[in-house]
């Protein structure tokens, strides 16, 4: 039996986590979702890429049009009228009256710094939460984080002292001592159902996300009507020194030359972000949905009980939100493979989803046993008090 029992405090020992330091595991934790990681990295970097692409075409190219003077001007008269019209980008015409009409093509150079606008648009949601949200729920996590990992190692210890006990007493005060040391994690988890920053963060998250993606696509699609249906405009040279030259042509036919580009570009974006849109919202639709899997491995400590025991009511709170975390932040869980090992080696009452349950059931049994225990002492006191007084009693004369 001592060899068993040396054994069983050996192998209690090694199972027993070192502790480390809570700073390094801040500087860690995932402090966004993995689903919201890729929306944002999508949404923010593929303008910025195409806006790359934009500038590098303008850079290497020059102005984005061509235009034809006509043929007595020179080679650099017909540079300077393609520059000129390029900065003014205005087309002009006659309207049935004789009227002379002007409208703006600004919307094409304007095209890739309405793209970086775009980007920073995108990136606001994520800077708001990173702002707001990173400080509390990193001290949060590393709090839940540190607070398992010690469940975890109480419990081992109270295996060890359990295994050292000899008497039913310390089996009482262990109990006793085991229930004022571990309810600290539930009430703060309790606490956590009836707060709503956090979901409310990730909702205010989403919002501005759809909001902006769905301005982008209007923007894009008003930029295909507006301008890309004409990639074609009448510039007016005749202006400053050239106003009183009759030689010079009041109109010069241009071209947009990049216009099939600045197209594949928006119908790109516009398409990306039409098939993000459903992945936002489902981000958003899985708070309406308790994940109790991972956080339900820990009910197998014992009086450690943090969902079984008390009704979860709605998820839309940040109780929910920080299960989603923890399953995001699993590798920083030192305690989790070792408690989840113990799950699939441990009975099946308690190695279920209702492990809770079955280690209720194993506490009554106990309880149950110490109750005949205590009653048959209680009749072999008797028993012995009967013994006793039949032998003092006097003899009768």
């Amino acid at each position: 039996m001592s060899i068993a029992q040396s054994a069983a405090k050996a192998m209690l020992s090694d199972a027993l986590l070192q502790d480390s330091s809570g700073i390094n595991r801040i500087n860690h934790l995932e402090l966004e979702l993995p689903l919201d990681k890729v929306i944002k990295f999508v949404s923010v970097g593929l303008p910025l890429m195409l806006v790359c692409m934009a500038f590098a075409r303008e850079i290497s190219l020059g102005p984005q049009i061509s235009c034809f003077p006509p043929s007595n001007f020179t080679i650099k008269q017909a540079g300077y009228v393609d520059t000129y019209c390029w900065d003014s980008l205005m087309h002009h015409e006659f309207d049935r009256d004789g009227n002379f009409e002007e409208r703006s093509l600004w919307v094409h150079k304007m095209f890739p710094y309405s793209l970086l606008a775009m980007a920073t648009l995108m990136y606001l949601p994520a800077l708001i939460w990173r702002q707001l949200v990173m400080p509390t729920l990193g001290s949060d996590l590393l709090f839940i984080i540190e607070e398992l990992d010690k469940s975890y190692n109480r419990s081992i210890r109270m295996a060890q002292s359990i295994l050292d006990m000899r008497v039913c007493e310390n089996l009482f005060w262990a109990k006793k001592k085991r229930y004022f040391e571990y309810p600290l994690l539930e009430r703060y988890m309790q606490c956590k159902q009836n707060s709503y920053f956090l979901v409310s963060m990730l909702f205010l998250r989403g919002f501005l996300l759809l909001t902006f993606m769905s301005a982008a696509c209007l923007y894009l699609a008003y930029f295909h009507l507006s301008a890309f249906l004409q990639d074609e405009f009448s510039c007016f040279v005749r202006t400053g020194m050239l106003r009183d030259q009759n030689w010079v042509p009041e109109l010069v036919q241009c071209k947009m030359i990049g216009q099939l580009v600045f197209q594949v570009i928006s119908v790109a974006n516009g398409a990306i972000y039409v098939l993000l849109a459903p992945i936002v919202l489902f981000s958003l639709i899985r708070l309406f949905v308790w994940d109790t899997t991972f956080i339900s491995v820990y009910d197998v400590l014992p009086a450690l009980d943090l969902i079984n025991r008390h009704k979860l009511g709605c998820p839309l709170n940040d109780l929910n939100v920080l299960l989603l975390f923890l399953r995001a932040n699993v590798a920083h869980l030192k305690s989790y493979g070792k408690v989840r090992a113990l799950c699939s080696l441990a009975p099946p009452q308690v190695g279920n989803g209702a492990a809770g349950q079955g280690l209720n059931a194993m506490l009554t049994q106990e309880e149950i046993e110490e109750r005949e225990e205590a009653a048959r002492e209680l009749a072999e006191e008797v028993e012995e008090s009967q013994t006793t007084r039949v032998i003092t009693r006097p003899p009768m004369d």
